[in-house]
């Protein structure tokens, strides 16, 4: 006949004694066996602390990993966020610069009897030979051969070649293009003369002229080619006494351009 306690081991007993054994020291006395565990505690610390190494260092590795990826999402972030901002900054400038460029053209004063077409600056055509621009604006808009043709600081130019929808402005620097101007507090004449280069010269001078370095020069309208009193630059002199003009236009930064034509739409010039 079996044992009740047939195939439990002869320690188990033994075992639950001492289990009730130091639960009821441990409930009387708990401070009996402090020292104890802190035996065991300083003894397995070691152990303890070479097991858990190596999860220390694979969670740094996770946390490293993981602020990596997210300083690669904050920089790619930022450089989206730059790449608008630089857009938008151009953008910016483009709009500053044909501000001032129309309030420039607001500016300028011209005979009431003409009337103007405001122009945009699509190519410069010029080289060694040939100061010239392409302008958005032709027969279309009602642009004709020959209208003199303005800036912000004054006159730029005339028009030289009309399609429908384009223009060609033959620059004040152009060799070819002849305008004839008046200082404008003395009243003596001359003809303004380009050189294809910065500065145009003063030619067909009165051998009694006496025409002072840094005069203002206008329009005289002789020939009917260029309205009376349109602004064109001051009097230059070279170190050879050579008369030439300093441009009040500035071809450099040339956005926007104003052709004139006579109100009732004939060409103006021939």
């Amino acid at each position: 006949m079996p044992y009740p306690w047939g195939g439990v081991s002869f320690f188990s007993p033994i075992l639950i004694i001492l289990s009730v054994i130091l639960m009821g020291v441990s409930a009387f006395k708990p401070h009996t066996f402090d020292s104890a565990r802190s035996a065991v505690s300083d003894a397995f610390a070691p152990s303890l602390s070479l097991v858990g190494l190596p999860f220390h260092h694979i969670a740094i590795f996770f946390r490293d990993v993981t602020s990596l990826a997210q300083l690669q999402a904050d920089n790619l972030r930022l450089d989206q966020e730059n790449i608008k901002l630089r857009e938008w900054y151009q953008t910016a400038i483009l709009l500053d610069s044909e501000n001032k460029s129309l309030r420039e053209l607001l500016n300028l004063e011209a005979d009431p009897t003409y009337e103007h077409i405001s122009a945009r600056v699509v190519s410069d055509a010029g080289n060694t030979y040939v100061r010239s621009l392409l302008v958005l604006a032709g027969s279309n808009h009602g642009v004709v051969k020959g209208a003199a043709v303005l800036s912000g600081g004054g006159l730029a130019g005339r028009v030289i070649e009309v399609g429908e929808k384009t223009s060609r402005i033959l620059l004040a620097t152009d060799i070819n293009l002849r305008v004839p101007v008046v200082v404008e507090d003395t009243g003596q004449h001359a003809v303004m003369a380009g050189t294809n280069r910065r500065y145009p010269k003063l030619i067909h001078l009165s051998q009694d002229s006496e025409i002072l370095k840094g005069a203002r020069l206008i329009t005289s309208g002789y020939g009917g080619a260029y309205p009376h009193g349109l602004s064109v630059g001051k009097v230059i002199i070279d170190s050879n006494g050579v008369m030439g003009v300093d441009l009040f236009s500035n071809f450099d930064r040339m956005q926007i351009v104003r052709i004139l034509q006579k109100s009732n739409g004939l060409e103006v010039g021939n």
